[in-house]
């Protein structure tokens, strides 16, 4: 029966893939292989009832088992973005990200050449304090090697009570070594605004000059920024500094109406171009009205681990001379993705690249900044704990007194020249 099923989709799924394109508008550009669908889609099959038949491990052998690592291994081979989650993984996937999240714990989990990486470190998380980075990969979890599990696996070893201690072992490609990490899982409170201030008097500036780190662009994102700048301003700031280092992205909706607080209403912000002429979008438009003139001097900050939202805020504000974009080079992810839902499964497709106003994207070249700053292993590690200042010990703070963050300080040089 369950054969008789994967041959019945087949044959229905192929013909309504090329109907679809077809009802939509123009097709996309053919393939060199098309038309040959069939002939391949056999050949799984017969794969499949070859190792169903003669493999030693039964436990193994059930079509759903086997077909969703033959999609899981399909979409990872495309890009590291796409990706088949079977019905483990989907419960985990977080709406902003798209992606496996682990709020307890404080990590958004990907998949990058076969391994599972921290995607993201949410400010002030068990992780965060474990120093966890984004961009390290998971080799063991409770001693369990990852490379011997699936994604759906990893999680389930990840899930468990508050106040249990997760054991793991990761790996930091900058150092070159690798570390353990005991983690205890605990109710985290998000807020997309951890932070906003104003500057100490260490920062000499001719200029009041507001501080806002923005950790995710979330649904509730935008309404936490205009009340922090409505704050900010009421209190009298005359220039900001906009901090998306370590940001990952997040919902592009609330990126487009975030960069509506700083330029005019109904400008042209970020377009989309697919292969599929259905995936080339007209471009996105801040709201058509807004509350308050933001006119002042602005720069925005990135670093290597500032991706998709993050990037397009900072190309779209450089593109238009907005900002004084400062800081390292971001990441280089500008690709959409479309979350399928089927069943209790779903597929995550790579379908476009995002485009700031100039047509560039971010996708792989990231968003080069206007002043580039060298950013030390220390300097990093000093971020992280003045953004979880809070739990540090006397001794700690003090020591993070004496640290002057090199990339606020080119900052303030760049708003002050605005």
């Amino acid at each position: 029966m369950a054969l008789r099923t994967i041959i019945a989709i087949t044959t229905f799924l192929l013909p309504q893939l090329t109907s679809s394109q077809q009802r939509t508008g123009p097709s996309p550009r053919p393939l060199l292989d098309e038309g040959m669908g069939y002939e391949h889609v056999e050949r799984f099959i017969h794969v499949l009832e070859q190792v169903r038949s003669h493999h030693p491990d039964s436990d193994k052998l059930s079509y759903e088992r086997l077909i969703n690592h033959a999609l899981e291994g399909m979409l990872n081979s495309l890009d590291n973005f796409s990706g088949f989650y079977h019905p483990e993984t989907y419960s985990f996937i977080s709406e902003e990200k798209r992606e496996p999240a682990l709020r307890g714990l404080g990590i958004t989990l990907g998949k990058s050449h076969d391994r599972i990486k921290v995607t993201a470190v949410h400010s002030g998380s068990a992780a965060d304090e474990a120093n966890i980075l984004a961009g390290d990969s998971i080799l063991e979890v409770k001693g369990h090697p990852t490379s011997k599990l699936t994604l759906a696996e990893i999680l389930e070893k990840l899930q468990g009570p508050v106040g249990e201690q997760v054991l793991l072992t990761l790996y930091r490609a900058s150092t070159r070594e690798s570390y353990e990490a005991s983690i205890l899982r605990r109710v985290v409170k998000n807020s997309a605004v951890p932070t906003a201030q104003f500057l100490d008097g260490r920062l000499s500036t001719k200029l009041k000059t507001g501080y806002l780190y923005l950790s995710e662009f979330t649904a509730a994102s935008h309404r936490e920024i205009e009340a922090a700048l409505d704050d900010l301003e009421d209190r009298g700031m005359e220039a900001l500094l906009l901090d998306l280092r370590g940001n990952p992205g997040g919902l592009l909706t609330a990126a487009v109406s975030i960069l509506g607080e700083f330029l005019p209403p109904s400008t042209e912000v970020v377009f989309t171009r697919g292969r599929n002429p259905e995936h080339t979008s007209p471009a996105m438009k801040t709201p058509e009205r807004k509350r308050r003139n933001r006119s002042y001097p602005v720069a925005v900050l990135l670093d290597r681990d500032s991706a998709s939202a993050s990037e397009l805020v900072a190309g779209a504000l450089q593109d238009l001379a907005r900002a004084t974009i400062v800081g390292e080079t971001s990441y280089g992810k500008g690709s959409v993705q479309r979350v399928m839902p089927m069943g209790n499964a779903a597929l995550k497709l790579t379908i476009a690249t995002y485009h700031t106003p100039s047509g560039r994207t971010p996708q792989e070249s990231g968003i080069i900044p206007d002043v580039e700053v060298s950013i030390s292993d220390e300097d990093r590690a000093n971020l992280r704990r003045q953004r979880r200042r809070d739990s540090l010990t006397p001794d700690q703070r003090q020591i993070l007194d004496s640290w002057v963050d090199p990339v606020v300080s080119r900052a303030l040089q760049a708003v002050s020249k605005q």
